[in-house]
Formats: structure tokens, C-alpha cells, sequence
């Protein structure tokens, strides 16, 4: 089954031409980020592959496109504890030479998604993230069938439905100080506000590189 909404396949075209790219992804990026990348403007060789999925769904034929976003649980030896991301993570072997294979098997563990019931549309540009050593890459798809999603026990807190509409509206895009590990703190961090926590970082810039091609 293929999901025929207009917006879909307008969007699946659209994925499909050139992208925004990396300038669309930095207008969510904190000069720190944009100073690491400087440093590293080429992901290094032993750079680690990750991947996630930006998979949109409506709960009823008249609600507003959604996506789903999961907040992880805390955990002191994770760099991203508590923080809000896409479904996603690193990519195995057992995935095979497919990396949107590894996207759908994440999205599946930590949202009880079947890849059977998700249609890719396309995939974003990806982004290195020098603090882990991750280059990610960013899958977009469509749920197929009906939204029944269960957080993983013990890595996901929560699941977050935000409305794209309500995601891109520019009043949600704020900054902020954010405190990281060592004590240290970022200053003036762009964020999207979602349901009144800071979604920040890669998931943020790979945000903005979406809406870009929405816009």
C-alpha cells in the first residue's frame, strides 16, 4: 500500500530534486557546533554510522501531518541522556549494506513500529556530529497504517507527536543556554520548543533542513 495524500507525494518529490543541504541545517546549529564542524569540515574515517527516521503519520484522515519524536531516558554514561531525538541509532552489521535498513530497525525497538507498516519517501542530508563521532543519516518516511506506538523499556521516557504545522511555526524556534557535561554551558542555543522542552542539537538541525524543503 502507498500513501497517495497529495502532501506526500508532493514531498516525496521534492526529496527526491536537490536538497537545502548543510547552510539549512546550520540555522538550528550553535556557534559551538558550527566552530566544531569548522575544526571538522569532512567526517573523519573512523567516523560512526548512525541512522534515524523522520517518519510522519496522522492519527484520523483530518488531523494535521505529525511526526514522532522520543525523549530518552536518563542515563550518565549517554552524551544524549534525557534529550529529545528521532527514533534511530547506530548502524549494525546485520543491517547489511542498506542504511535505511538500520532506521527501520530502531524505529521498530524504540517505537514498536513495524517496518512493514513504514513507506520511505526519501532521506535528508546527512550530518556529523563530533562529539560522538557519529555521521548520521536522516530517513524520512510515512506510517501506513494505524499509530500504536510503545516506548522501548528502560531507553525511551517518553513519545512525542508534535504537528509539523505546530513544529515550524516560527514562534517555537527559540534559544536558550544549555549546561552540558563538565559544567560547561552553551549560550544562545537555537531550539524548537516542543510541548515545552528544548528540542536541540542534531534533531533540531536536521529540523530545519526539512522545513526548508517544506518551505
Amino acid at each position: 500500500m502507498t500513501n497517495t495524500d497529495p502532501f506526500i507525494l508532493q514531498l516525496r518529490e521534492k526529496l527526491a530534486g536537490p536538497l537545502p543541504g548543510r547552510a539549512a541545517q546550520y540555522r538550528m546549529a550553535s556557534m559551538r557546533r558550527l566552530q566544531e564542524l569548522d575544526d571538522t569540515p569532512i567526517p573523519p574515517l573512523d567516523a560512526r554510522v548512525a541512522c534515524v527516521l523522520h517518519l510522519l503519520h496522522r492519527r484520523h484522515e483530518h488531523d494535521d501531518w505529525r511526526t514522532v519524536l522520543i525523549q530518552r531516558t536518563t542515563n550518565p554514561r549517554d552524551r544524549h541522556s534525557g534529550q529529545i531525538s528521532f527514533p534511530g541509532g547506530r548502524w549494525e552489521e546485520s543491517d547489511g549494506d542498506d542504511l535505511a535498513a538500520a532506521a527501520l530497525r530502531e524505529a521498530h525497538e524504540e517505537i514498536g513500529v513495524s517496518p512493514l507498516e513504514v513507506e520511505l519517501l526519501g532521506r535528508l542530508t546527512d550530518l556529523y556530529i563530533p562529539v560522538s563521532n557519529f555521521l548520521v543519516h536522516p530517513f524520512v518516511g510515512v506510517l501506513l497504517g494505524r499509530p500504536e506506538f510503545q516506548p522501548q523499556p528502560g531507553e525511551v521516557e517518553n513519545i512525542l507527536t508534535p504537528p509539523i504545522r505546530q513544529l515550524n511555526d516560527p514562534l517555537n524556534r527559540k534559544t536558550t543556554d544549555i549546561s552540558i557535561a563538565q559544567g560547561l554551558t552553551i549560550r544562545e542555543v537555537p531550539y524548537f520548543d516542543v510541548e515545552g522542552r528544548v528540542l536541540w542539537g542534531a534533531t533540531a538541525m536536521i529540523l530545519s533542513e526539512f522545513f526548508a524543503i517544506l518551505d
